[in-house]
């Protein structure tokens, strides 16, 4: 059996006071309750055998990463597998097909695995597939998703509406906002702006003013946040997709003379980014469950491997922090810098 998340809704309401959500997966219905989800996760079983397993991140040092392989590691020391862990030094499929085609060409029995791109990572996981090795996608995903046994990602549409629905509370006088991105082509980050993009549209107090791709540089969003601000000066608010992309939003905000000014919603939860969030440059924070998508992941790989069922696809969900809940509920939301 594998694990199911939680079927709990947030509420924005209360999601700016702090709260957590994950959505349900294809084998929970809506009137799943915590009873049902607890016991589902308790029927875990032990693998049947010491796999060889391997997780490739989507870049080594960024701590949704370092989360997600402390819940991995977690995960195989119960179950009793074997995981080893690598990633490139950047989110680059350039230097990410290198590590899998060297993962495939071992044959482990199972990969994890973060694409760097819909399309440039699709061909080695093809070829993962082909060599007899259960692909399960973590994270982000590709083009053709049915070359993986089972898909686990955050709910990144619902994160994006999220955000600007905090940004509608913190500037509720409406104006300008802005979408700071990485690059076009990884699939959490698209519909991370998507979800974003599409609820500005529900407000006619609101404009989008577009997205800007910092190509996961934080100096690049800091000059670009700079750039924006002499164009567009009165822009109320900032929907930062990543930790690089938020760090340098920040740093651009605070270079400005502009901090407190600019409401800035960050996605993920780095130290970095927490730090920003007690210096009031970022007043709310987006944070997935990296472990928990580690953990799934890991559950669905052995449940492939011993034969047993395996979810498709399933979404876990997010916690919003804020200055009102980080030193509280929302400090076990932090993302990990080792395990």
């Amino acid at each position: 059996m594998k694990r199911t998340p939680l079927a709990v809704l947030c509420v924005l309401a209360l999601a700016l006071a702090g709260c957590s959500s994950s959505k349900p997966d294809e084998e929970t219905g809506p009137g799943a309750d915590d009873a049902t989800a607890a016991s589902s996760q308790a029927a875990v079983d032990k693998a049947s055998k010491n796999y060889n397993i391997q997780f490739v991140q989507g870049v080594q040092g960024d701590e949704f990463y370092i989360t997600m392989q402390c819940g991995i590691e977690e995960e195989a020391k119960r179950l009793g597998v074997t995981v080893k862990t690598q990633g490139p030094t950047k989110f680059d499929p350039t230097l990410q097909k290198p590590i899998v085609d060297s993962v495939v060409s071992a044959k482990p029995d199972a990969l994890l695995v973060a694409p760097t791109d819909v399309t440039a990572m699709q061909s080695p996981l093809n070829q993962a597939k082909a060599a007899g090795i259960k692909v399960v996608l973590v994270d982000t995903t590709v083009n053709d998703p049915s070359v993986a046994v089972s898909a686990i990602a955050s709910d990144n549409v619902g994160g994006g509406k999220a955000a600007f629905e905090a940004i509608q509370k913190l500037a509720p006088q409406g104006g300008k906002v802005l979408v700071m991105s990485t690059d076009p082509g990884i699939s959490t980050i698209d519909q991370r702006a998507k979800g974003f993009e599409d609820a500005v549209k529900t407000d006619s107090k609101y404009q989008y003013v577009g997205v800007q791709y910092s190509h996961n540089d934080p100096a690049t969003a800091a000059n670009l946040i700079s750039a924006a601000l002499q164009k567009d000066p009165d822009i109320v608010g900032v929907f930062a997709l990543n930790l690089f992309s938020a760090e340098g939003t920040a740093t651009g905000i605070r270079q400005a003379g502009k901090s407190g000014k600019i409401q800035v919603v960050g996605f993920d939860a780095g130290p970095n980014q927490v730090a920003a969030l007690r210096a009031g440059t970022v007043q709310a924070l987006i944070a997935q469950q990296p472990a928990e998508i580690g953990k799934f992941g890991l559950d669905a790989a052995v449940a492939a491997l011993d034969g047993g069922k395996v979810t498709p696809k399933v979404q876990t969900g997010f916690t919003i922090l804020t200055k009102d809940n980080i030193d509280g509920d929302g400090a076990k939301a932090v993302y990990k810098s080792n395990c």
